[in-house]
């Protein structure tokens, strides 16, 4: 068949990138238009989202796109992180820069929220892991800080739908972002708005919830002008980051496997993937979560703080004039295998500490273990506590999914670490694949190419990217 082109827009927490699927049929080719920076900008002692520059960025990547490839470019699409919002009036005009979702606002609002509803009613209303930074929380804290703005908004649009908005007008909630939020109902598939209500959240700013695959519309004018694209079509993928991830990993089959999965980033979700939503008490206990999919597949999965930790302590490291890539960060952090101390990932104290190597230290001060001192022994600690919390959380899939697991896909740019990967094979005692790097991309790319009817199914778009190759395999005890 002649060569068609896809767009992925694709952006995380430290980068984002325009990319291009190239697709002949029965394999995809990735190609990188462009990249650029991403991260919180400091605004009057908030955190914000410079949502502004990365849609300037987008653009300059869809205009090198159509230089390119011009008329085979069929469809575009965008994956994000979760949780972060923009609002938008009635008019179309953006109330402010949206917040990060590390902005210390959110201090206080789960307490809030459980004074008026049950922790528990809203387990069972969203199914959704218990984190300040959750939307949840957000819309609370806005509503506390600066109800005005909470009332001049008509539409609230997830980080995804907001630059799907910017590409054709749709105001629309892809499903699988929406479910981030803790005021999505994952068995209505739909807001919860009984539970908003009790909260006092306005229920006219949520938008319509559409499925992944959705199609949204076509770019607008004002857009091909500016970047010579043609009327291309505008095609919601699994909006949130991590969904794309998991519909693009490399294995046979859906619904209750013997595998589970690590999306492994600045932020780690491990998961399992499961036909429905599990909502019981002892998930509520676990603190884990449910997430949408395509197919009507939902993750039950732990969000971790991930390469987060290893991610500061660089920035530390620079700051004090040394300057080290991940790659030696990784080869000094191999080297250091002395007596390692194990820190839980998630210690509120590591969210955002301003010097990270200080706050590991202290933890491991605090509970009688070795102290890290060099850049290699805190990257030690940072990489041995991450696949530590892996071992416990896979117990805790396993026993609430009721099967054992005996692989670990790791997916995404944390895929590369070969020492993590080796020592979550030790520590979880499972063999680990990892690979491909780019699962996020293509997950998204191939959910517009089955929008195309290029693709039948979630295992169809499987088998493309196992049958790409790229996998590499860690024994335990290696």
């Amino acid at each position: 068949m002649k060569e068609q082109v896809y767009l992925g827009i694709d952006l995380g927490a430290e980068s984002g990138r325009v990319m291009a699927g190239l697709w002949n049929g029965s394999e995809i080719r990735i190609e990188e238009l462009h990249r650029f920076t991403n991260g919180p900008v400091e605004l009057a002692g908030t955190l914000r989202w410079d949502a502004l520059r990365l849609w300037s960025n987008i653009q300059h990547g869809l205009a090198l796109a159509a230089q390119r490839h011009g008329g085979k470019i069929v469809s575009v699409g965008a994956d994000t992180w979760g949780v972060d919002f923009v609002l938008l009036t009635k008019n179309g005009e953006m109330l402010g820069q949206p917040w990060h979702y590390r902005d210390g606002r959110v201090a206080g609002m789960m307490e809030e929220a459980f004074a008026r509803v049950a922790k528990t009613e809203i387990f069972a209303r969203t199914g959704v892991q218990f984190m300040p930074i959750n939307t949840l929380y957000q819309l609370l804290a806005l509503r506390r800080s600066n109800p005005d703005l909470l009332a001049a908004a008509d539409c609230l649009l997830m980080m995804p739908d907001f630059f799907h908005w910017c590409l054709c007008g749709a105001r629309a909630a892809e499903f699988t972002i929406a479910g981030t939020s803790q005021c999505l109902n994952p068995v209505r598939r739909d807001w919860a708005f009984d539970m908003l209500a009790k909260l006092d959240l306005p229920s006219r700013i949520f938008p319509k919830v559409v499925p992944p695959g959705t199609f949204l519309g076509r770019l607008r004018e004002s857009v091909c002008a500016q970047t010579g694209l043609g009327s291309v079509r505008v095609v919601a993928p699994a909006a949130h980051d991590t969904a794309s991830a998991v519909a693009a990993i490399p294995t046979a089959g859906t619904g209750r496997a013997n595998w589970a999965y690590i999306s492994s980033g600045t932020w780690s979700v491990m998961g399992v993937e499961t036909p429905n939503a599990l909502l019981s008490e002892r998930v509520l206990e676990l603190n884990l979560t449910n997430e949408g999919g395509i197919d009507g597949a939902f993750g039950l999965l732990k969000n971790i703080t991930g390469l987060w930790l290893v991610q500061q302590c660089k920035k530390a490291f620079e700051a004090r004039g040394r300057s080290l890539d991940y790659g030696e960060l990784a080869r000094l952090a191999e080297e250091a295998k002395g007596a390692v101390a194990i820190i839980d990932p998630d210690d509120p104290r590591l969210a955002n500490p301003p010097d990270m190597p200080a706050a590991i230290q202290a933890c491991c001060r605090e509970t009688g273990q070795p102290v890290p001192g060099s850049e290699g022994e805190l990257a030690r600690c940072a990489l041995e506590s991450l696949a530590a919390k892996y071992g416990r959380v896979l117990g805790d899939l396993e026993e609430v999914g009721g099967n054992r697991i005996e692989v670990i896909h790791v997916v995404g740019g944390g895929s590369r670490n070969r020492l993590l990967n080796q020592l979550t094979a030790n520590r979880c005692q499972r063999r680990v694949v990892a690979g491909p790097v780019e699962t996020t991309v293509l997950g998204n790319l191939l959910a517009q190419v089955r929008a195309a009817g290029e693709l039948k199914s979630l295992s169809e778009m499987r088998e493309v990217v196992r049958a790409g190759g790229g996998l590499e395999v860690f024994e335990p005890g290696g």
